[in-house]
């Protein structure tokens, strides 16, 4: 996770964005978005740049609009990559130094009682979707049942034994140009799950795109909204199908 890719077009991070709020929940602060009277949640888990990256917010809300609890948690206890107080020429901790810090599997751990506090209010249905760096633990979660269906965009650092051993329906949301997770990759990874027919898949790789294009787009790009949307819309439409 140390190539170009992953830290391309860092987010201009605020805590002010979206019409939901921010609430500790499960040990992590988190941006909440949509009704709490909803037995339906999904948990969405960003990428290194963290839960305060305005496009993430604003996809949390559009996920909240379809009648989803939405939860997005700070894994990085306030020090996400490239945020206050480092900036993006810091030598000093680049991203390999980073994620020391900020390994995936603590990501998994910590993910784990966000999901048992959603369960306690009464959420009966979970969802979760990883971006880059938040693949892995959403792929963890599939592996062991904590959630009911799961969305992997443009995956960093997910094996193919990850995906043949997830457990809940999984869809995965590839770019064309990815170094992580490149089309040849996608394609064992949608091989392996055809041949779980017990557990429903859905692989798209998306053309024209690069890592990252689901939330690191410019709101001006009109072309790149659109293709981030085309993605928006297939994962909304998974937890629609399968959160319930």
């Amino acid at each position: 996770m140390s190539g170009p890719q992953c830290c391309a077009n860092p987010p201009a991070l605020s805590s002010s964005c979206g019409v939901g709020h921010e609430e500790e929940i499960g040990g992590l602060k988190c941006y909440v978005t949509g009704s709490p009277e909803s037995k339906l949640a999904v948990v969405l888990i960003s990428d290194i740049f963290g839960y305060q990256a305005p496009n993430l917010r604003k996809l949390a809300d559009k996920v909240a609009a379809s009648g989803f609890y939405v939860v997005v948690p700070d894994f990085f206890y306030g020090d996400p990559f490239y945020g206050d107080p480092y900036a993006p020429e810091n030598a000093d901790r680049p991203l390999p130094v980073w994620i020391k810090d900020h390994g995936q599997d603590k990501g998994f751990e910590d993910a784990k009682p966000v999901i048992q506090a959603l369960k306690s209010k009464g959420i009966s249905s979970i969802g979760a979707a990883g971006f880059c760096w938040g693949a892995k633990p959403v792929v963890e979660l599939a592996k062991y049942g904590y959630i009911q269906a799961a969305v992997l965009l443009h995956p960093s650092l997910v094996s193919l034994e990850d995906v043949q051993a997830a457990k809940v329906p999984i869809a995965i949301l590839g770019a064309e140009v990815d170094g992580f997770s490149p089309p040849e990759l996608l394609k064992k990874f949608d091989e392996a799950l055809n041949a779980k027919p017990e557990v429903d898949s859905f692989v798209k790789i998306f053309p024209g795109v690069e890592h990252g294009w689901t939330v690191r787009y410019k709101d001006e790009d009109e072309a790149a909204v659109k293709r981030a949307d085309e993605a928006h819309t297939d994962m909304l439409n998974w937890f629609l199908k399968y959160v319930h």
